[in-house]
């Protein structure tokens, strides 16, 4: 507190800011410094638009997973019906001679993401490098 010079005897109850401050200026710099050390998300691998991403005579590979009756998940690549056991051995076949290692998976909004995501790592394990994930209304 400070010595009022108007005031004879009475203490001024004035704030002193000098220790807010000062703890703003430490606050400033902590979050200057934590904001570029922190991780930033996934990055998303936006597609680029080309005409000839298919080598000639290479067909885009499309597996659907769909939702069937009584809650049975039904499998199709490339329009034909597929076992899902059928479907890892199917995918090596198709991608050994293959450069362009591109999946689409079509899944139906009815079937549970994790049916789906076993979809994609059966793909992975079939030598797919890139997976696209189409929605219900893409016509592809």
């Amino acid at each position: 507190m400070t010595m009022n010079e108007n005031a004879v005897r009475g203490l001024s109850s004035e704030i002193n800011i000098t220790p807010l401050i000062d703890v703003l200026l430490v606050l400033l710099i902590i979050f200057m410094v934590i904001v570029p050390v922190m991780p930033k998300g996934d990055t998303a691998a936006v597609p680029r638009p080309c005409g000839d991403c298919l080598s000639s005579g290479e067909q885009a590979v499309v597996l659907e997973v769909l939702s069937g009756k009584n809650g049975a998940v039904t499998y199709k690549l490339n329009q034909a019906t597929i076992a899902r056991e059928n479907i890892s051995g199917r995918l090596t076949d198709i991608y050994r001679s293959r450069a362009n290692r591109v999946l689409f998976v079509k899944g139906d909004d009815q079937v549970a993401f994790n049916r789906i995501a076993e979809v994609v790592d059966l793909g992975h394990a079939a030598g797919v490098q890139d997976v696209g994930l189409l929605t219900p209304g893409t016509n592809r």
